[in-house]
């Protein structure tokens, strides 16, 4: 499963590593969108198999930030 962007920000941290064991609604990513810190959780239980995209890029909605396995 792949985590997206909803919408155009900046990532501003990252709560995971690659290998890391996630539960459903765990943040994985805090994004700064708007002006405001934006939680990103993961819909579903599952392991950090790759990550996309590093503290500062820049990402718009639908790209991909993480893949959960």
């Amino acid at each position: 499963m792949e985590i997206k962007s909803r919408v155009p920000g900046k990532i501003v941290e990252l709560k995971v590593a690659v290998g890391d064991s996630v539960k459903a609604k765990d943040i994985v990513v805090i994004m700064e969108a708007m002006k405001m810190k934006q939680p990103v959780p993961t819909p579903e239980d599952g392991v950090v198999k790759e990550i996309k995209a590093n503290v500062g890029d820049r990402v718009n909605p639908g790209s991909v930030i993480m893949v959960i396995e």
